[in-house]
Formats: structure tokens, sequence, C-alpha cells
């Protein structure tokens, strides 16, 4: 006889109504059955399992020891089926499109086009800092599609179980007060920047390194980076308390520009993942589709990005 679940439980019940008269009556079975049953288990694991006595039973070592071990399969297959259970549920189609991103106008734009597009369909979204959250939320099945963020060539999270697509790589700009001595170049070459303080938004990948090797390759160590939200770091640049890291693609705001880092330094991917084997890959190309469509209004809506991708290289 095979060992299974059913007979894990059926021990687990009698050491804990400590007699079969009384495991019998929680089991619903009558106590000859219940009692040919556990002969049967004691016959399988190779020696009995509770001493019988006047007073009921008591679990022998080797009881003992399937007892422990049973305390811990039995919880953990029963979460591993409520898990699977919501797993399949927030996967059913027609749920619409359920849409995790970090902060920024590509997201917004992403939620703005699927709207617009699909009227009646909801469109829900989380959004954090954090770019492996988002990627294991969608892996888990509690999102259909992330749109995250990585600096540079670096992987994204959960590429092991996860599709991704390139939405748009982007330079990384850099945002200056509009009375700025630099505020007024095309290009601003980052060693001129050595002495400032800068801020820039948080994340979970490698941009600060990379920042910070860009940095020391143009011959400086910032002195200074506040970390924060983006509305904070908008106000920190306008009224001058430090200059800002952002994505080429950030909207024009009062109060302060965006200008290119000369050599493009630093640059941005945009990507766009889901799971393969979710009902949200037959979607994939439409919401891929309006993801580009976003990137390319965002990059109409900045006149410092379109005039750097119309300028040659080098120029």
């Amino acid at each position: 006889m095979d060992l299974e679940l059913r007979h894990l439980k059926t021990i687990r019940a009698i050491a804990d109504a400590g007699s079969l008269t009384k495991a019998a009556t929680a089991l619903g079975l009558a106590q000859p059955a219940l009692s040919a049953q556990l002969k049967r288990i004691e016959r399988a694991l190779g020696g009995e399992l509770f001493e019988r006595g006047r007073h009921g039973v008591r679990a022998t070592a080797l009881g003992e020891f399937v007892l422990a071990r049973a305390r811990v399969v039995l919880p953990a297959v029963s979460g591993l089926r409520e898990e699977a259970q919501r797993f399949a549920q927030t996967w059913q189609g027609g749920a619409g499109f359920r849409l995790g991103g970090t902060h920024g106008p590509l997201f917004g734009g992403l939620v703005d086009r699927l709207a617009a597009a699909h009227p009646g369909v909801p469109v829900t979204t989380h959004t954090t800092w954090s770019e492996r959250e988002i990627a294991a939320r969608t892996a888990d099945g509690r999102l259909d599609f992330a749109l995250v963020g990585t600096c540079g060539a670096s992987a994204p999270p959960e590429s092991e179980l996860l599709v991704w697509r390139e939405v748009a790589r982007d330079p990384v700009f850099v945002m200056l007060p509009t009375g700025h001595p630099l505020a007024g170049g095309q290009e601003i070459d980052l060693a001129l920047l050595a002495d400032e303080s800068w801020t820039d938004v948080p994340g979970d990948g490698c941009f600060a390194d990379c920042f910070s090797a860009a940095c020391a390759r143009a011959g400086f160590t910032p002195s200074r980076v506040y970390e924060t939200d983006v509305a904070s770091c908008v106000h920190l640049v306008q009224v001058g308390r430090a200059v800002g890291l952002c994505r080429a693609t950030f909207p024009p705001t009062p109060g302060m520009v965006t200008r290119p880092l000369a050599g493009a330094p630093l640059y941005w991917r945009h990507l766009l993942g889901w799971h393969p084997a979710a009902p949200a890959h037959d979607t994939a190309a439409v919401v891929f589709a309006q993801a580009r469509g976003a990137h390319a209004d965002a990059v109409a809506r900045s006149e410092s990005y379109t005039a750097w991708l119309a300028a040659p290289r080098g120029a």
C-alpha cells in the first residue's frame, strides 16, 4: 500500500482524539473500519504507530516520528492547494488588464491608452519603486503585465520565469532649475556638474552603481544624492537644492529644464514582461503595442528629447 495524504490525516486525527472511538466519530467512520485502516498504514510504515490501552491510544516512538512529519506536510499541502486555487482564479480570462509598474509617464500613458482603446474593460494598477516586487507579482499571477526599467544592459528580474520585450531605450537626462548657468546648453558634460548635489528616485536595480561609475569616469564622486519620490526630486531641482537624474521622456515641468548628458553615459531600457503560461499571453501583443505608443507620445511631449534625437550624434 502506498502512503497517501489521507493516511497522514488519519494518523493525526487518532493522535488528536486520543482514542480510536473518538477518532472514528470525528472522521465519520465505524471504529472497526478505522482499526483496519490503521493496521494497513502501520504495515506500510513498518511498525506500530500507537499503543492501545484502557484509557485510549498513545503514540509510539515511530508514531511520534510520523506525526512530526505529518504536522509539516499537511499544512504545506493545504497551503499549496489554496495558493494554486488563487493562482488559477487570478489568471482566468476576462479579468481585464492588471498592470504593475514603476512611477513615470510611460506607465500612466499605457494605462490611458488601454482604457481608451478598450472601454468597459477594467484596468487595475500596482505601482512601487521595486522592479523585483513587480516582477514577482507578475510571476505568481497577481499581475498580468510588468512595465519596468533596467539600467543599461542589466538583466530584468525573474528572467527565468517571465517573457521580457524591450519597449524602448532612452538616454538618462539631467534636470536643472531654469536659472542654472548650464540650463541653456544643448548637451551638458557630466564633469561640469561635479560640484552639484544630486537627486534621484529609488530602485532596487544597479542604476545607483552605474551613476557612480559614470561620475568616476568623469573625474569626480557625487558629494550628496537625495533619493526620494518624483515630486520631491522636482522640488529640490526647482529650488536649486540639487540637480536631478531622469528618463529622457520626463514631461515639461515649470521651473526646470531637462538636458541630455554629453556622450549619453547612462541609458534606461523600458521593458514589458508577462508569464508565458498565463492567459495574459494572448493579449501581450496588444499591450506591447500600446506601450510603444505611450513611449512615442512621451517622446513627442519632450522638446529636449526630440531635439536630441534629431541632432546628428557627435555634433
